[in-house]
Order: structure tokens, then C-alpha cells, then sequence
């Protein structure tokens, strides 16, 4: 049992046969909004506009949410019904079929379909009067129009049903009321005057005639309609053909309705709103395979068959099918001109295109172009008239037809998540999916939001009702299984199929680097790195990047960003077939990867002893240039190494965990930096290379206190300094003496600390290296200045400052300044403290080094807190709260948060 709402007369609800309390008027206007959308989000803003119009109340949402819980409260007796929040609005989940509006489109859907006047009959017994009577907003006056305008399209269809089975003589009185209150209306007057004609009133048929367009000439200074002027010359020359019931053809193309249609709200509000033009109107449905192009146009056409009373005509072009071969436009011009009744067609090819345009001139008529190969296929077959809508679904962008006539273009990706998942439930069922979140969250996500997809593993799933989707789901684990399992058993729903009919169109080479793009780690890829992959120069990649972004074989999805479709992802790495060609492939694009990281290491840490002999050309113009690379390029260097260590390709595994450990560091970003460097310790140690392993340990246990793992930090530290040792690398134990002092840091050990710093220190004045002997002095003061011996801190930190600055170490530079800045703060000078802490604060925001940025900056909100310089502070701490946000850096938020509040 379920509640059955009625929107077609008075706004109802009915459970079990009782009438449900739904509410005041307002109340009945939310619960409208929803349901005339049901399954759809409908942004809080939009309802608040449907309910209230241009006039909301003061506390408009929060009233809204109110009405909402009390609805929630009045539907809590059918559990197939939820109102939940989604996306920045709202949905009510329900069968559309218990919507009286809803059962009524069905019904006529089914009845165009094919299915007969009957269903038409009965579409039209649901209404019982003004639709949401009893209402009153401008939009509901809107949409009222609109719906009673489609029972009005169903009233005229079912007296052209009668009049098709001879009924014109009981018509005559129904039909001459409907001529007199629609006056204007030429589709009526030409009933009329069919049915006087064949009841033998020839004269009052064509009175009729002069009357309507009389009234036409003299109030809106028109002409009839060319199929009514049509009428009128057939009705004066007796013509036998409107003695033939159905003599008039209206066809009826389009195919079915997709029955588990879902979402898609903003893409069919843009075809609705390029539907209001008064010339010829051409929307292009680009998108993918299996992303829903022609759902989209049959569920939008449908849904406005009210507007083209004339006929709808459908043509798949065959743009993208497994015959290879798109259909020619002479071929599906003969076909339209058959079922626009075109008794003779012209063999020549100028002289058909012109009846065809001359038929179509003057009819309200739809044009539903599917699976276009490209615009030139398309334009032969636009109208010429202004009274057709045209609908054209195609892989390619079709750019022809938006530039030259005007298109407009409506793209589509996948389905976001909470559609997604609905349109899943549509297949299997919405308890099925909450019995098994997990299994169902494992679906939806290698399912990737793709429609097809998503009704593909719904189709079967369904049919095994037994069987629990966890199993299901275990079958599928390995991802060379998916598309195996996304078989349908028909090309039509044949995942390979359909991706294969796009990519069985390319050209050598951009099959090629389609095929490799397959293959490339991570969740992206930039010119220059699908141009290494390639082994092609940028110009020649980009040429065939765009060609692959113009038959949505790759999406753009930023300026220089391209990606792909998981599941297109594994059909592209299947084609690449050669093992030799994947490997150097992929061996080139983790050397991109490799030495572009190292040259942006370079540049943001110059004074950094670097790893290898050789200096890769820099693409960088400076530091900024060179962070806004790694932050683009973060998860696909990460997944680089991750391919280089499957591979056993060890130097690029720690090479690659050296080149971003600058950016890790500066951006705060722990886990990743332990990842890397675990990563390149396993590589070193498979590899044997005793300097990498004490490196690798070092940085490792660097990653591991800074991440606040202080047993693994010192297990590292320990074994790095064992090895240097052994090894007799005094400049490896000094740098393990400095990560052990930081190390001893975290854990609040602040004597071992600075004796470990002191030991640092000395090695490194002993092997001539200035930049790591500078860095190691502002650890020396640190520490002393946290112990309370701020002579000696200010002494090492000013020698640390002296050398930062004479070898251009402007990270040093930075760190040393803060340090003063602190030792200025704990000596009672205040003034100097907030100097030194604006100076650290500015240079760590240029160097891009967001960790320590936020540090300096809420010190120097306590130092000017100090000062009493209150509203200063607050800007400090104001900046440096995002920071910490982002680094997850909870106690700190907290703190920064209770002194905002405080102050």
C-alpha cells in the first residue's frame, strides 16, 4: 500500500482510501514543487520562488524547512516515500507513478507509442478540474498553464482518433463548441471543417474556412497555416482523400520514452529554455557513449510532445554503430518524405531537399537527428521554416552547428552520485541498495556515474534477486573483469561495443595515444606529460588531444586538463596490445614526470644538496610557476612512482619520493610524504644502494615525526645512522643528528634535541657545507631559545641568517627570522618579535611553504596581541586559520579559533 497523490483538481494525498492531512495552503505549495519534479533535486532557492514567488517571508528557508519536517511527518506512513536533502536542495523520492500528473504523461507516453486511443481515454479520465486547485503562485500559474495545455493536446488527439474511425458526425457539436471557445485555434478549425466535409457539408466547411481566416487577417494580421490553406484547397477540389479516414499524416517516430530516465534537471531545463525561440530551433546533445544523449532527447521530447501536434520525426544516423557506416542524407530524406505523405519524391537531389523543406515549412514539428556522425550529415536535413524544434545527439561537438546555425550546444558528463544511485534503484530497488551500503558504494563507484553502466549491472543484478550484491560486487574485483561483466549480451548494450564504435573512427596516431592515455597513472594527464607518453612533440599531442575532446573519447575538464572515464580508461588500455611499446611509453612519462619534479625541487630548494649529477632543463619561470605545477600534478606523480615500483624501476621510486619532498614539506602534506618515502626506502633496499637507504630512512623518519609516529621516526633515525656510520658518511650522520633533534622535538625532548643539533652542527663546520651548516645553526637557536637561553639562540641564529643570505637560501632566510621573532617574543620585546614575524610570514607566503606560514602568522598575532594591537592580531589569526584547516591541524584550529572568539 502507498499514498497516492492527486494534482489534476484539487491537491490530495489518499493512503489506504483516507485522505492524508497534508497540510495548510503554503504546505500543499512545497509538497507541488516536489512532486511535480519528483526524483529530481530541487534547489532550497527554487522552492522558496515556487512557494512564495518574487515575495518571500523574512525567514523564508527556515519556514520551508519547516513545512518540509511536517510534510516528512504526514507521508512517514508509506516507507517507499523520503524527502531528503541532496546537492544544495531538496528531492522527494517516490514511485512517479503515484502521482496522478505523472501517471497521466505515462499513460499519453504509451499512447503515442503506439499503445491506442484507449490509454489516451484513460489518461484523460484522471483529471478532475483545475489542476492544483485552490493554488495561486506566479509559478504555479505558470506550470498550470502548461500542464492543462497538454490535456488539451490530449483532448484534439482524441478527436483526430475518432475522427480516424469515421466518428466526424457525433463530433459536429463537440467540435463546434471547441471552434467557437478557441477561436484562433487553427488545429480545431481544421477538425471542423474535416468532419463537416465528411458529413457531407462541404459549404459550411469551407464558410468555416473564410471565418477563421477573417479573424486571423483582421486581429493578428495572419495568414492560415499552410497545412490548414492545405485543407481548405482539398475541401474546394473534393479531393478523395479526405474521404479516407487518416488521408492527413501526422507521424509519430520518436521511440519509447526511457522508463528509468533520471535527473538530468539542468541539461532538460536548457532544453526547455532553448525550446521558448519562435525561429527554428537546434539544440546539439554532446557527450560520450553510454552517457545518455538519447535518453535525454527521447525523455525531453516526450515530455513536450504537447508542443509539436504536427508529428515528431526520428532518425538514428548511425554516426557511431558497429556497420561502420553512417547513413547518407539521401536515404533519410526519403524516409522522412514518406512519412510526411509525400505521394512522389524527386530522384534529383536539390528537388528533394526543397519538398522536403516545403512540407515541413509552417508545421509545429519535432526533429529528433540521433547519433549524428558529424555536422555535415545534419544540415541537409534541417527545416527551413520557424516552426520546428531539431534535436541532434552525437559523440562529436558538432561545432559546425553551433557556430554556422546557431546551436545550442548542451553537454553532458555523468551522472552524479545521488542520481546515480537512484537510477540504480530504479533497476533493483532502493531496499536492496540500503540492505548493503558497502557493496552498493563499491557499484556506483566503479560504475562511474555512466548510464549505461549503471543499467547494464542494474538489468543484472535484478535478474539474480537472490543473490546479494556483495557477491556480485567479488566477482567484478579485478578490473580487467568490468567490462567483461558490462556486456549486455546486444551491441546496442555492449560497453566495448559502444566505446569501440568511437575509437574504430581514429586515425592511426590518435588511436595510438588514445590507446597509451589508457595505460597513464594517476586521475589526469597535462599536454606535456600525454606528449612524453606519446613520444611526440606538444603541437602533434595536442592535435590529437583535441581531436580525442571533440569525439568525447577524453574530457577537458580544466583549461589543459584531460581525463577519462574509468571504465573508457580500461577500454583504452586493452588496445594497447604491444608489451614492449607500453613499457617505453610508460618508462617516458614517469621520466617526464621525474626530471620536471626534480627541476621544480631545484627551484623552490636551491640550496638543497642535489641528488643527481645532472641538471634537467627547468620549464619553469620561477618558484610560483614551479608550485602550481606540483599542485596540478600532485596525484599523478604519486601515481607515477606507484607505476615505477610495480615495475621495479627503483632509481625513478626514489628519485621521484626526493623530488616532492620539498613540496610535501612546505604544503604540510604528511601522509603522502610518507608514502613516497616508504616507497623509495622498499626501492633502495631491493636495489642495495646504501646512500639512498640512509636517505631514504632519514627522510622517512622525518615524514614519520612530523606525522606524529615517534617509534617509527626513531626506528628510521636509529637505522640511517647505523648505516652512515658503518659507511663512514660523515655528512649522512650529521644530517641523521639534525632529523633526530627535530624528532626529539615532537616528542617534547628538548635537551636531546639540542645535543643532537650540536653534534650536527659540528660535523657539517668540519665538511665546508655552509647552506647545511646555516640550517643547522637556526636548529641550534631554536632549541636554545626553547630552553630559555636566548643569548646563545640569538648568536646561532643571526650566524644562520649572515650565510642564509650570502648563498640565497631564502627558505633559511625565513626560518632563521622566525626564530629571532620568537627569542624576541620570549625577551619582553614585543615590537621586534612582530618584525621579524611579519618579515617570516611574507617570505614563507611567497615560498609557497603554507605550513610554517601558518605558524609565523598566528605568532605574530600574540605578538601583536601584546602590543595591544587587537584588530591586528585578529587579521593574523584570521590568515593563518584556513592554513590550518587544511593541514588537519585540529589543536591548532582550536586554539586560534578560542583567541578569535575571545578577543
Amino acid at each position: 500500500m502507498s499514498v497516492e497523490f492527486r494534482l489534476l483538481g484539487t491537491v490530495e494525498a489518499y493512503f489506504g482510501g483516507r485522505v492524508l492531512d497534508i497540510g495548510p495552503v503554503r504546505q500543499r505549495c512545497v509538497l507541488v514543487a516536489l512532486l511535480v519534479d519528483a526524483n529530481e533535486v530541487v534547489r532550497a532557492d527554487q522552492l522558496v520562488h515556487r512557494v512564495w514567488g518574487d515575495r518571500p517571508p523574512l525567514r523564508g528557508k527556515e519556514t520551508l524547512r519547516t513545512y518540509l519536517a511536517r510534510l516528512r511527518r504526514a507521508l512517514a506512513v508509506d516507507p517507499g516515500i523520503e524527502i531528503g536533502r541532496r546537492s544544495g536542495g531538496y528531492v522527494l523520492t517516490i514511485d512517479p507513478l503515484a502521482v496522478d500528473l505523472h501517471r497521466f504523461r505515462d499513460l499519453v507516453g504509451r499512447a503515442r507509442d503506439g499503445g491506442g486511443a484507449e490509454l489516451l481515454e484513460a489518461a484523460r479520465g484522471l483529471w478532475r478540474g483545475e489542476v492544483f486547485a485552490g493554488l495561486d503562485t506566479p509559478w504555479i500559474t505558470t506550470v498550470r498553464a502548461a500542464v492543462e495545455a497538454e490535456l488539451v493536446a490530449v483532448d484534439l488527439e482524441l478527436i483526430d482518433a475518432r475522427l480516424e474511425r469515421g466518428a466526424h458526425r457525433d463530433l459536429l457539436p463537440e467540435l463546434t463548441s471547441l471552434a467557437a471557445a478557441r477561436p484562433w485555434d487553427e488545429r480545431v478549425a481544421g477538425q471542423l471543417m474535416l468532419a463537416l466535409y465528411r458529413s457531407g457539408r462541404q459549404a459550411d466547411a469551407l464558410e468555416h474556412y473564410q471565418g477563421i481566416r477573417a479573424r486571423l487577417a483582421d486581429e493578428l494580421g495572419a495568414d492560415p497555416s499552410p497545412p490548414l490553406r492545405r485543407l481548405h484547397q482539398q475541401v474546394l477540389a473534393n479531393d478523395p482523400a479526405l474521404d479516407q479516414p487518416g488521408a492527413q499524416r501526422v507521424p509519430r517516430q520518436l521511440p519509447a520514452a526511457p522508463r528509468t530516465f533520471t535527473g538530468r534537471s539542468a541539461e532538460l531545463a536548457r532544453l526547455d529554455e532553448a525550446g521558448l525561440g519562435s525561429a527554428v530551433v537546434l539544440s546539439a546533445i554532446g557527450g560520450a557513449g553510454g552517457v545518455g544523449k538519447t535518453w535525454l532527447a527521447l525523455h525531453w521530447a516526450h515530455r513536450n510532445l504537447a508542443r509539436f501536434p504536427d508529428g515528431q520525426l526520428y532518425a538514428d544516423l548511425r554516426g557511431f554503430d558497429a556497420s561502420g557506416t553512417p547513413a547518407t542524407t539521401s536515404v533519410l530524406m526519403r524516409g522522412f518524405l514518406e512519412a510526411l505523405g509525400a505521394e512522389a519524391i524527386p530522384q534529383d537531389g536539390a528537388a528533394r531537399a526543397a519538398l522536403y523543406r516545403s512540407l515541413l515549412a509552417g508545421r509545429r514539428m519535432l526533429l529528433v537527428l540521433d547519433n549524428a556522425k558529424d555536422s555535415d550529415q545534419v544540415v541537409p536535413l534541417l527545416p527551413g521554416g520557424e516552426a520546428c524544434l531539431v534535436l541532434v545527439t552525437s559523440r562529436s561537438q558538432l561545432n559546425g552547428l553551433v557556430v554556422r546555425h546557431g546551436a545550442q550546444p548542451v553537454e553532458l558528463d555523468v551522472l552524479p552520485a545521488a542520481e546515480a544511485r537512484e537510477l540504480l534503484a530504479r533497476h533493483i530497488g532502493a531496499e536492496r541498495l540500503a540492505a548493503e551500503p558497502e557493496a552498493t558504494g563499491e557499484l556506483l563507484r566503479w560504475c562511474g556515474g555512466l548510464p549505461l553502466a549503471l543499467g547494464i549491472v542494474g538489468t543484472r543484478i535484478a535478474r539474480r534477486p537472490g543473490t546479494a550484491l556483495a557477491a556480485f560486487v567479488q566477482g567484478v574485483a579485478e578490473e580487467s573483469a568490468r567490462l567483461d561483466v558490462l556486456d549486455g549480451g546486444e551491441l546496442s548494450v555492449d560497453l566495448r561495443a559502444v566505446f569501440g564504435w568511437s575509437a574504430d573512427a581514429l586515425e592511426p596516431a590518435q588511436a595510438e595515444l588514445f590507446a597509451l592515455l589508457g595505460l597513464a597513472p594517476g586521475p589526469d594527464i597535462g599536454l606535456a606529460a600525454a606528449a612524453a607518453l606519446g613520444g611526440l612533440e606538444p603541437p602533434a599531442a595536442q592535435e590529437i588531444l583535441d581531436a580525442l575532446v571533440e569525439t568525447s573519447l577524453l574530457h577537458e575538464h580544466r583549461p589543459g586538463r584531460y581525463r577519462m572515464h574509468d571504465l573508457l580508461r580500461l577500454f583504452a588500455a586493452e588496445r594497447a596490445r604491444d608489451a614492449s611499446r607500453r613499457d617505453a611509453a610508460l618508462r617516458r612519462l614517469v621520466g617526464h614526470y621525474r626530471d620536471t619534479a626534480y627541476a621544480g625541487d631545484r627551484l623552490l630548494a636551491p640550496g638543497r644538496p642535489p641528488l643527481r649529477p645532472d641538471e634537467p632543463a627547468t620549464p619553469f619561470e620561477d618558484h610560483t610557476a614551479a608550485l602550481a605545477w606540483f599542485e596540478a600534478e600532485h596525484a599523478c606523480l604519486l601515481a607515477a612512482q606507484a607505476t615505477a615500483g610495480e615495475r621495479e624501476w627503483h632509481p625513478f621510486v626514489w628519485e621521484l619520493a626526493w623530488a616532492t619532498e620539498t613540496f610535501h614539506a612546505r604544503r604540510g602534506y604528511g601522509e603522502p610524504r610518507l608514502a613516497a618515502w616508504e616507497a623509495g626506502l622498499a626501492a633502495a633496499t631491493r636495489a642495495g644502494n646504501a646512500g639512498i637507504e640512509i636517505l631514504a630512512h632519514r627522510l622517512l623518519g622525518n615524514a614519520s615525526a612530523f606525522a606524529g609516529r615517534t617509534r617509527d621516526a626513531f626506528g628510521h633515525l636509529a637505522e640511517a645512522l647505523a648505516i652512515a656510520e658503518r659507511t663512514g658518511d660523515a655528512i649522512a650522520r650529521a644530517d641523521t643528528h639534525g632529523a633526530l633533534a627535530v624528532a626529539h622535538e615532537s616528542t617534547g625532548d628538548l635537551e636531546p634535541a639540542l645535543r643532537h643539533a650540536i653534534s650536527a652542527l659540528e660535523l657539517f663546520s668540519a665538511g665546508r657545507e655552509p647552506v647545511r651548516t646555516a640550517n643547522t645553526h637556526n636548529m641550534v637557536g631554536w632549541f636554545s631559545a626553547r630552553l630559555g637561553h636566548y643569548a646563545r639562540a640569538e648568536e646561532h641564529c643571526r650566524a644562520a641568517l649572515a650565510l642564509c643570505e650570502s648563498h640565497g637560501d631564502r627558505a633559511g632566510v625565513a626560518h632563521a627570522v622566525h626564530n629571532l621573532g620568537y627569542t624576541a617574543f620570549e625577551t619582553g620585546d614585543h615590537e621586534q618579535a612582530a618584525a621579524h614575524y611579519e618579515r617570516a610570514a611574507s617570505l614563507l607566503h611567497e615560498l609557497g611553504h603554507t605550513y610554517y606560514e601558518a605558524d609565523a602568522l598566528d605568532r605574530l598575532g600574540q605578538a601583536r596581541a601584546a602590543l595591544g594591537r587587537a584588530d591586528d592580531a585578529r587579521t593574523a589569526w584570521r590568515q593563518a586559520l584556513p592554513l590550518l584547516k587544511a593541514q588537519r591541524r585540529a589543536g591548532d584550529v582550536e586554539r586560534v579559533e578560542a583567541r578569535l572568539e575571545d578577543r
